[in-house]
């Protein structure tokens, strides 16, 4: 059984998401943050180490290759996360929500390994980060980074990382009051017909997340850019060009 896709978007919608207490748990229940972590889309703290391992291509990085290997890699226990909250029924929700559109997913490769990445929901202008992970060192601040350039690209206005961590903190999200998310969220997800009911799902997340993601996936981008004609149409899709973007707009 998977929470239905179209009340999991609602809830999106209003600032609430689906949590567990544990890998094994059967129980799914739903978060209201009293404050919420976001990433200002041009603040994100680039460190010189960091630019230099993005510019570099340390590792390669794609979107939606490989979205079932992202959110398990996430869902494993590690050294320093024994446990996780990603249950069995949200793995499921989420696969789901993915092959009808609304899921996506950075993919961070060592060769041919996936050794980092994040996975999360894109509705209008919002992405709503879940989890992230890193098995190699800075691969899962390589995988925000490009997040972050490709959100500025297609035109997004609102990552949403949820509860604050030291990691998200050195990477420059900062903590605001619930009543401003809401503020931020409404315009973000305005133009979403959520109100028609289930005939929203056939349409996907929309142009913004075709702009962000699709290129990184190996498809042709779809439309145009707000940004500069330095890029080209399908945006930042270099090291360099990500370093350039953030350093340009922090």
């Amino acid at each position: 059984m998977t929470i239905d896709p179209l009340v999991l978007l609602q809830a999106y919608a209003i600032g609430v998401f689906p949590m567990s207490d544990d890998r094994d748990a059967e129980e799914v229940y739903w978060i209201e943050p009293k404050r919420r972590a976001i990433m200002p889309l041009r603040g994100f703290h680039l460190s010189h180490s960091l630019a230099k391992t993005i510019r570099r291509e340390r590792f390669r990085v794609t979107a939606n290759r490989d979205f079932a290997g992202v959110v398990q890699l996430c869902a494993q226990a590690a050294e320093d996360r024994p446990s996780t909250w990603i249950n069995r029924e949200i793995e499921r929700t989420y696969l789901h929500l993915h092959e009808i559109g609304f899921a996506h997913s950075i993919e961070v490769w060592d060769g041919e390994e996936l050794v980092g990445g994040l996975y999360g929901v894109a509705l209008g202008q919002a992405f709503f980060g879940e989890s992230m992970v890193s098995r190699r060192t800075d691969a899962s601040k390589v995988a925000l980074a490009w997040l972050t350039a490709r959100m500025l690209f297609a035109g997004f206005t609102l990552l949403d990382c949820q509860f604050m961590t030291e990691h998200l903190r050195s990477l420059g999200a900062i903590e605001i009051s619930q009543r401003d998310y809401l503020g931020l969220l409404g315009g973000a997800v305005d133009d979403v017909p959520l109100g028609a009911g289930r005939s929203v799902l056939s349409e996907g997340s929309g142009a913004w997340a075709e702009l962000a993601f699709a290129p990184l996936a190996g498809e042709a981008s779809a439309g145009g850019s707000p940004l500069p004609p330095s890029f080209t149409v399908s945006g930042p899709l270099s090291g360099q060009d990500i370093v350039q973007l953030l350093t340009q707009t922090s």
